[in-house]
């Protein structure tokens, strides 16, 4: 399982798919809050400590207290998130934070799903071929709304893809309402090894006016740590191999590091700000591309609901600098930056720190990146037309 992502397990890699995620580092900003809640607490216990003081002395039940403090800390962040209308604040208890962690070791197995985190559970955003998932009949578009009985509404994506992984060979029960409407229904899935590469490359043919061309179609699925040195290997080999264009394929790529969307901007954008961002405590910053940008040649972007985060950097940016035609639907629509900023006690914040605008100071809030050519894949036939529409556009694009 990616939780970006989301859902599929990828050995020996602790970047894979977090989902909606976009992470900064934060030791700096971790120590600091400690350190400045540990001496308020010495002078003046707040008005949380003072409530479970009294309640572990006078309910009528005895309290665990560790409960007590998780439930105040929830309570916190559920504040926030309903104050400031912000979907990817969480809080992660030690339990939680240990399920987390022991998903993204590369230890162990998944079903084979990319997902998004929706209100109700998770929304598979793709289903990986010949995995568990597939042959169970899972399908994209589907929502997953319980794991094993357990309802996973408003769980962080990267707590409920950590439950619904385990060893090889186990069985997990999904509770799954198909695409578009029909009645929820429990699905057995045998959990198995499942790696999903970051990147997968192949030359296919584009239909041009003056007859066919050679092109590559490039599938990038997240934005995990050295996830921009595998593209470019990638799109550079394919080229080697005569490819006259690129379709690059964003659909379902939750997003990941915010390194990496700079970083893999900067194969294409010789020089400029690709992003930037805007924090209370670390303030103001444009990410620059690096150079050595590969030379142009006609490219499209595919997208759609679930191209988020990390991945609509790459998509605006590539749009803004008049680089590639976006194709497809609407993206997510995320502006926001989160740090996992661990608590000493146990557990860990899931922290909105900060928001991004493109190149051009637009924020993709809500209404994410708009297609130049819009295209809708049918889920109810064997086509994809999402990439076939892609394929028609960077052959008008060669042709012309």
């Amino acid at each position: 399982m990616t939780a970006s992502p989301p859902g599929v397990d990828a050995p020996g890699r602790r970047g894979f798919l977090r989902g909606i995620l976009l992470g900064l580092l934060a030791g700096l900003v971790v120590v600091l809050a400690v350190a400045t809640a540990t001496n308020v607490l010495e002078q003046d216990p707040s008005l949380a400590d003072q409530a479970r003081e009294v309640i572990e002395e006078n309910y009528f039940r005895d309290v665990d207290p560790a409960a007590l403090e998780g439930a105040s800390v929830r309570g916190m962040v559920d504040e926030l998130r309903e104050r400031y209308d912000d979907r990817f604040s969480h809080y992660f208890g030690p339990k939680q934070l240990d399920e987390l962690n022991t998903a993204t070791s590369g230890e162990f197995s998944g079903v084979g799903l990319t997902v998004n985190e929706v209100k109700r559970g998770l929304r598979v955003a793709s289903v990986i071929e010949n995995t568990p998932a597939q042959r169970a009949g899972i399908e994209k578009g589907d929502l997953v709304i319980a794991v094993d009985g357990e309802s996973i509404a408003d769980t962080p994506a990267d707590v409920a893809s950590a439950k619904i992984k385990g060893p090889p060979g186990t069985e997990v029960e999904l509770r799954v309402v198909p695409a578009g409407s029909g009645e929820p229904r429990e699905i057995p899935v045998k959990r198995a090894q499942v790696r999903i590469p970051a990147v997968d490359g192949e030359i296919v043919r584009a239909p041009a006016p003056d007859g066919e061309r050679k092109v590559a179609y490039v599938r990038f699925a997240t934005f995990s740590e050295g996830a921009h040195g595998e593209l470019r290997e990638t799109i550079e080999r394919l080229y080697r191999q005569g490819a006259q264009g690129l379709l690059l394929d964003l659909r379902g790529n939750g997003g990941g590091l915010l390194n990496e969307a700079v970083l893999a901007a900067g194969i294409f954008i010789e020089d400029g700000v690709v992003v930037s961002t805007s924090a209370r405590a670390s303030g103001d910053r444009d990410f620059q591309a690096q150079g050595d940008a590969l030379e142009p040649r006609p490219t499209v972007v595919l997208v759609d609901r679930d191209t988020a985060s990390a991945a609509e950097i790459l998509a605006a940016a590539l749009q803004e600098y008049g680089l590639a035609m976006v194709t497809g639907t609407r993206t997510f629509g995320k502006n926001t930056v989160q740090e996992i900023l661990r608590l000493p006690a146990g557990g860990a914040l899931d922290l909105t720190v900060g928001e991004y605008v493109t190149s051009e100071g637009v924020s993709l809030a809500e209404m994410g990146v708009s297609p130049d050519v819009a295209a809708r894949d049918d889920p109810d036939t064997r086509a994809d037309e999402g990439r076939e529409a892609g394929l028609r556009e960077l052959g008008s694009l060669l042709g012309g």
